[in-house]
């Protein structure tokens, strides 16, 4: 079978830059659309050449230019979406409704794979504000997929390593900690972290596969299944030195949230649910979702005393 064409939208991006090099290595023909509102910003322009360099194809486009979107999805088979919807960053997720219209009008795309890349929006109807701004959103644009039959895929990608596990989860650094960790409750519940590159292989491999569409791919590789306290004795024997361990109870956690600004309460809050309530693995997978390395045993995932060994 012919390998789907690719378009990417937001490919400078955190998780975009590694999905397009994914996209290539698979030998899948890649475009990434060229937004003008990238101005002056040379980093990003460079990034764009680069994948040019390697092989990719260009195409303008612009949120503000509806048919422009339209005719860049006209060139593909397949979409993905990776702009970004954390609020420290850029909070865009609404933003894909246009892309959405875009491909209901062009009626080419055999797959849209939106912005998600994390939790899984459908379990987290309960979460903390101002934090939940993200999920609402995110199944805000899946009903647009779903009402125009756009067919899908939704990848839930659980912790990026980069983020939660060169600094042993904590909330203040991204590399390990020298003398003390702080442990979410008692640092039992089970988390799944994620190298960024896995998450993009994983996700390339999934937009042929008739296993995962109009399902969600959740990428919950049994190794990387563990707990915070887990994930601090793995940076302990890998360093030789032991770390003093403070233990902090929910109730004090969600105190701690109360007059911080808007960034932080959104950022904080989705730890909660991720190190105290477990919403990563507290849910079996139902009938509409595949686990991604039971369907592509041959990915030879990142374990995390690999990932951690980085930092020694």
């Amino acid at each position: 079978m012919a390998k789907s064409k690719v378009l990417v939208v937001g490919g400078t991006g955190y998780i975009g830059r590694r999905i397009v090099r994914a996209s290539l290595d698979q030998g899948h023909t890649t475009y990434v659309l060229q937004r003008s509102e990238i101005g002056l910003d040379i980093e990003k322009l460079h990034l764009l050449l680069s994948f040019k360099k390697q092989g990719a194809h260009l195409v303008q486009g612009s949120f503000s230019d509806q048919q422009s979107l339209v005719e860049a999805v006209k060139k593909v088979d397949v979409v993905i979406c990776t702009i970004s919807g954390v609020h420290f960053k850029s909070h865009n997720i609404l933003m894909q409704l246009k892309l959405v219209d875009a491909i209901k009008e062009a009626g080419n795309v055999k797959r849209f794979l939106p912005s998600e890349f994390g939790m899984d929006p459908a379990t987290m109807e309960h979460a903390l504000a101002p934090g939940r701004e993200t999920f609402d959103q995110k199944m805000i644009v899946r009903k647009a997929i779903e009402d125009a039959k756009i067919p899908f895929t939704y990848v839930s990608a659980n912790c990026f390593a980069g983020y939660f596990v060169g600094g042993l989860s904590q909330l203040e650094t991204l590399t390990p900690p020298k003398d003390k960790v702080r442990l979410y409750g008692d640092g039992n519940v089970k988390v799944v972290f994620m190298d960024e590159d896995d998450v993009a292989t994983y996700a390339i491999k999934a937009i042929d596969d008739p296993r995962t569409l109009n399902k969600t791919l959740y990428l919950r590789p049994p190794e990387n299944i563990l707990s915070q306290r887990q994930l601090v004795e793995i940076w302990e024997k890998l360093s030789g030195k032991k770390l003093e361990k403070i233990s902090i109870p929910g109730e004090d956690f969600l105190a701690s949230m109360e007059g911080m600004d808007y960034v932080v309460q959104a950022g904080m809050g989705h730890f909660y649910h991720i190190f105290y309530e477990g919403c990563l693995t507290n849910f079996e997978i139902g009938e509409d979702g595949e686990e991604a390395s039971d369907l592509y045993p041959e990915v030879k995932y990142t374990r995390m005393d690999e990932y951690l060994k980085i930092f020694l």
